[in-house]
């Protein structure tokens, strides 16, 4: 339940961003959610072996290189998901910045919740 919750949270975010950034663009909200479970998988697999291999970078510039793994995680997520498109690598950067803070707000907000 704790996963599907994420998932559609992710899902909101992305398609509220695909409405106010210009340079996003989610065809519809079931895309979004194929986008979200895309996203989650991508993080799980392919993600930890980015981030080990460019370690040395990482760490030279004190983890700002996540931020370029994110974009091309995004911009991978677009050749896999139909109906889901970013413009350039900075609108993946753009977009992966204010989803990663949407979710985590609206996560967060729903965890203070349930645990008062």
């Amino acid at each position: 339940m704790h996963i599907l919750i994420k998932i559609i949270i992710t899902a909101l975010v992305a398609f509220g961003l695909a409405h106010i950034l210009s340079g996003v663009h989610i065809d519809s909200f079931i895309t979004a959610l194929i986008v979200a479970v895309v996203l989650a998988i991508l993080d799980a697999f392919v993600k930890p072996i980015m981030v080990i291999l460019t370690l040395p970078v990482t760490i030279l510039t004190l983890g700002l290189f996540l931020l370029v793994i994110n974009s091309l995680i995004i911009l991978l997520c677009t050749r896999l998901v139909k109906g889901f498109s970013v413009d350039g690598f900075w609108w993946a950067l753009l977009f992966s910045i204010l989803l990663s803070i949407g979710s985590s707000i609206l996560y967060s907000a729903g965890a203070e919740r349930k645990s008062s």
